[in-house]
């Protein structure tokens, strides 16, 4: 902040200067302590982390707690009710108590979470003693959630115009800041609820453990291309029972009741059939779908289903290293993609041998993983990439854990919450695997507020970016229609946009021209609907035009979790929506 909050209090008196030059050292060192805890957090070993942790925070709590006392007393007071240094006082003053609040809530979860960065597992895959440390934590967290909370509505409250662009700069960068420290410790919090039950605390879990593969793409992700039953027992984990997709067989009558909407946009075959059952993106219809088939099939129960997809096993094997399989040759997180959802196609003609294969490296990666759980805060940072690209998608038959879960990103679920929103979801309609070359865009344009409506715009631009190389005919081919000789490499995909929940559109148009779209309904949302057919190398544009109700609530833009990243551009009217 400067001399610019001592200048203005200058108005006040002599004294003012000199407590508000004070005030803004303490700030100032404060910041400068919080902003070192980054560099603390990712150095090293946990252990000098801990005590370097301590040292950090203690260092910024000392300088917070006496800026909040310098600004709490009767002096401070009276400056904040002048005139014209007033509103920058207050703000001052909801900085300082922000500041010393964020630190003491810091400092409780320290030395809640501490234990977990020191523990290390006696075996592989056992942990035993992170659960209890997780258990033993989760209050502290939780309640470091709640406190955060409450100092962002107090500091959002204080003054955002000051006539001091540096204070109100500190002011939306502390909003910023702490805005993000609480959405991590959300994170932190919520795992520390979940995990022990989830991972068998009180006794033996089984979940449904589908592989996705998104070369052909489906609304979760990708067609399960093989699948698992993963076993946690009192935090020793284990995959079992590996199979390719075939040897779930198909239901002669649904497994699972998803709900009119989902009915009629998609069948009573997602509720049957495995190739089919994720067309939907809200995940839990197609864990309860998974689970209802293996149940039907193999008898027991299971307590949920978690997914993943080979960039997702990219991430993991970051951690856990090169893993070797048969023949001498190995699986990495370098070539884990390719290798599975390109390589396998060319390298093995025959199905049966390919599914072998794929199973190999999915076994073989999840043999691997529980080595790498002896110390399990070196997967945080793939984990967290996981979720973040919904790599990892998890359900749970437990209401109380899947009504945390739904709040989470791993929960994999489609909001229905109002606000402005646009999802993209391809599905492959043609069966073959030319969605590893699928490039997508998407760019949502919200217009200015008026009349309590906005007017906005989404436009996609999907592209077949297929090789002029031959490819083998298993990914090329054209179940949808066989017998009709396309050119190789052409593909056919069901194109869905996810629009908000009041939102109405207007006018849709294909490449240019206006085009007539199938209007439907999910969880509330209307959904727009195109079949396309693309030809090698071609790009298709889509645009819609929508009235959406006025919102200052920020733009949800979901991706489905792909081979190649979706490029996304959100623009929105600088006037934002006055009420």
């Amino acid at each position: 902040m400067g001399l610019l909050v001592p200048a203005a209090l200058g108005l006040a008196g002599g004294w003012s200067v000199h407590l508000g030059m004070r005030v803004r050292d303490h700030l100032e060192a404060a910041r400068g302590a919080l902003v070192q805890l980054r560099s603390v957090v990712g150095a090293g070993d946990p252990r000098p982390v801990t005590e370097a942790l301590a040292e950090t925070l203690t260092e910024a709590r000392r300088h917070a707690v006496e800026a909040r006392r310098l600004t709490g007393g009767p002096d401070w007071w009276v400056i904040a009710h002048t005139p014209i240094a007033g509103n920058a006082a207050t703000t001052v003053r909801g900085l300082a108590g922000a500041t010393a609040e964020l630190t003491d809530v810091l400092a409780g979860v320290r030395e809640a979470a501490g234990p977990l960065l020191t523990i290390r597992t006696r075996s592989p895959g056992d942990l035993r003693h992170q659960l209890v440390a997780l258990d033993a934590a989760a209050p502290a967290l939780d309640d470091g959630v709640t406190r955060l909370g409450r100092v962002l509505a107090h500091l959002a409250a204080t003054p955002d115009n000051t006539g001091l662009d540096r204070l109100d700069e500190a002011r939306d960068t502390a909003l910023n800041e702490i805005g993000r420290l609480r959405g991590l410790l959300r994170g932190a919090a919520d795992a520390a609820a979940l995990l022990p039950p989830m991972l068998g605390r009180d006794g033996p879990r089984r979940y449904f453990l589908a592989f996705q593969t998104n070369a052909e793409a489906r609304g979760t992700g990708g067609l399960v291309g093989a699948f698992g039953i993963l076993r946690a027992d009192r935090g020793r984990v284990s995959v079992e029972r590996l199979s390719a997709n075939t040897g779930l067989a198909t239901s002669p009558v649904p497994v699972a009741d998803h709900g009119q909407d989902f009915l009629g946009r998609y069948g009573t075959g997602a509720t049957r059939m495995l190739s089919v059952s994720n067309l939907s993106p809200h995940f839990p219809y197609a864990a309860a779908t998974w689970t209802g088939l293996w149940e039907r099939q193999a008898g027991g129960r299971l307590d949920g289903a978690i997914a993943t997809d080979p960039v997702g096993l990219a991430h993991l094997l970051r951690v856990i290293g090169p893993v070797p399989l048969r023949g001498g040759s190995e699986v990495t997180a370098e070539n884990v993609v390719d290798l599975t959802e390109r390589e396998a196609y060319a390298r093995y003609p025959d199905p049966v041998a390919r599914k072998r294969f794929l199973i190999e490296i999915a076994g073989a990666v999840s043999e691997a993983l529980p080595t790498s759980l002896v110390d399990p805060t070196r997967l945080l940072p793939a984990l967290s990439d996981m979720v973040s690209e919904r790599r990892l998608q998890i359900w749970s038959r437990h209401q109380a854990e899947q009504r945390r879960l739904s709040r989470t990103p791993v929960g994999g679920v489609l909001p229905s919450r109002p606000g402005p929103f646009a999802g993209l979801v391809v599905n492959n309609s043609a069966g073959g695997k030319l969605d590893y070359y699928l490039e997508r865009s998407l760019g949502y344009e919200l217009g200015p507020c008026r009349g309590g409506l906005r007017s906005s715009t989404v436009r996609i631009r999907l592209t077949n970016d297929v090789p002029r190389r031959t490819l083998p005919s298993y990914v090329t081919g054209r179940l949808d229609s066989p017998q009709s000789g396309h050119t190789p490499g052409s593909n056919l995909l069901w194109v869905s946009l996810y629009g908000g929940l009041d939102a109405r559109m207007t006018e849709a148009r294909l490449d240019g021209e206006r085009v007539a779209v199938i209007r439907e309904a999910e969880r509330s949302h209307p959904v727009y609907s195109a079949l396309l057919e693309f030809a090698p190398g071609q790009s298709r544009r889509l645009e819609f035009d929508f009235t959406e109700l006025a919102s200052d609530d920020p733009p949800m833009v979901p991706v489905q979790p792909l081979v190649r990243p979706q490029r996304t551009r959100v623009t929105q009217d600088p006037r934002g929506c006055a009420f």
